[in-house]
């Protein structure tokens, strides 16, 4: 079990994972200015905030991957999911660390 506040170690990306990437791929597109025909989620980070931040690397073609910062707030609060930062050019070998 994560840290409270703490990054946790990497996993694999499951279903639910993908589901948080797919919510925000439109505007990961925009962001990014292009269209993402392979956009699969492998592996994904978790960090317990006031609702919990998903740090996650997502394939986005060829040798290509972005990494996601998500945020889902407490179910309390609705549950509602934002993307809060992106990062492309990343490369399948790096790891998913902490970024703003």
């Amino acid at each position: 079990m994560p840290i409270c506040g703490g990054l946790g170690s990497a996993k694999p990306a499951t279903e639910e994972v993908q589901g948080l990437c797919d919510q925000v791929k439109a505007e990961v597109e925009e962001k990014h200015g292009k269209k993402y025909a392979t956009y699969v989620a492998t592996e994904y980070k978790t960090q317990c905030v006031a609702g919990t931040n998903y740090f996650v690397k997502v394939h986005v073609g060829d040798e290509e991957y972005v990494h996601l910062r998500l945020y889902k707030t407490l179910p309390h609060a609705g549950e509602q999911l934002s993307l809060s930062a992106s990062q492309a050019g990343k490369t399948k070998g790096e790891e998913i660390v902490h970024f703003q």
